[in-house]
């Protein structure tokens, strides 16, 4: 799943590491995260956002989910 976490990171000039500190997670889950080798939990993409004070849709990229729902539905 595609996100905006390592640009908000950017952008605020703030560290794997210190972003997985504020959220309780390794720096390793936060670069598999970015990778997007890992999504996250619901519990976890909720801490992200909170700690960037974004929703959970403006950090995390929902559009293969609902472009293969609609694919479904059409079936």
């Amino acid at each position: 799943m595609k996100t905006r976490i390592r640009e908000l990171r950017k952008q605020r000039h703030i560290s794997q590491a210190q972003l997985a500190r504020a959220v309780q997670v390794t720096r390793l889950t936060i670069t598999s995260i970015e990778n997007e080798k890992y999504t996250a939990s619901l519990v976890l993409a909720y801490k992200i956002s909170k700690y960037f004070s974004l929703t959970i849709e403006e950090v995390f990229d929902f559009s293969e989910i609902e472009e293969e729902e609609k694919s479904h539905e059409s079936l």
